[in-house]
């Protein structure tokens, strides 16, 4: 039998098991993946705010509500059923949000990493089954994001180092997302860190970051900085071309995601 040629860095753990079926978390340096019949139904990643952050920090839902699906359903593996049964949040909208959660988590724990990885057989997550995406789905879409970061800036130091400022210019155009990202580059918190305190996707603060890098907003660590005049236009026009709204391609792609399942 044929098969299509994959992406780099998938783990080639995931690969088996997804043939085989299996049904149990696939455990990384940077992030678990949960199967259910060879399909990923969740991620987490120390990288990536949880669904719950998403969820609250959005106003989607209060802190109370998600704490009531915890204690309630937890244990039965029915977080997600129960917040759409109780009428907190709509089930299109729970699918949605747990997608981005997904993706942004399943990101991370598929890169590139010479550590060990582990699979349990049977472990389920406690959020349960929402939607289920195919993993050869979600290795293609965590080697779309890292091909988009390298385009965008190609130096990944900056997605892991506390986000330092680099002195102002008046001249960089930056977006209003991008300006809540400044405010917080403290040079403590680093992109992840950012994203928590925003209740947003660290995968779209990792774009953030970039592009600022890219236009000297930021400093980039551990690299040589490029010399504003020696930054290639397509680096340092990143910003200015950007959408004020990045999560629309996102929400687009989620949709059709959705769209292919009913």
């Amino acid at each position: 039998m044929t098969t299509a040629a994959r992406p780099s860095g998938v783990s080639p753990m995931l690969v088996r098991l997804a043939g085989e079926r299996a049904t149990g978390a696939l455990l990384r340096d940077r992030g678990t993946l949960y199967l259910v019949d060879g399909q990923v139904v969740h991620a987490e990643s120390p990288a990536a705010p949880g669904i719950d952050i998403l969820l609250t920090a959005s106003g989607r839902l209060r802190p109370e509500g998600w704490q009531q699906a915890l204690d309630r359903a937890g244990a039965h593996g029915r977080v997600g059923r129960f917040l759409v049964e109780s009428g907190q949040v709509a089930d299109g909208e729970l699918e949605i949000c747990h997608l981005g959660a997904l993706h942004d988590a399943a990101y991370f724990a598929l890169a590139p990493s010479s550590g060990p990885t582990r699979f349990r057989y049977g472990v389920a997550h406690w959020i349960g089954t929402v939607l289920p995406v195919p993993a050869d789905a979600v290795e293609r879409e965590a080697a779309r994001r890292r091909e988009l970061l390298d385009r965008l800036w190609p130096y990944p130091d900056v997605d892991t180092a506390p986000v330092v400022r680099a002195p102002s210019r008046p001249d960089i155009p930056v977006t209003p997302r991008q300006r809540a990202v400044l405010d917080l580059a403290d040079g403590e918190l680093t992109p992840p860190g950012i994203a928590r305190v925003l209740g947003r996707p660290a995968f779209h603060t990792l774009i953030d970051v970039r592009r600022l890098a890219a236009a000297g907003a930021v400093e980039n660590p551990h690299t040589p900085a490029p010399q504003r005049s020696a930054i290639p236009a397509r680096f340092a026009e990143a910003v200015a071309d950007v959408s004020p709204d990045p999560d629309v391609a996102l929400l687009r792609r989620l949709r059709d995601a959705l769209e292919a399942t009913l």
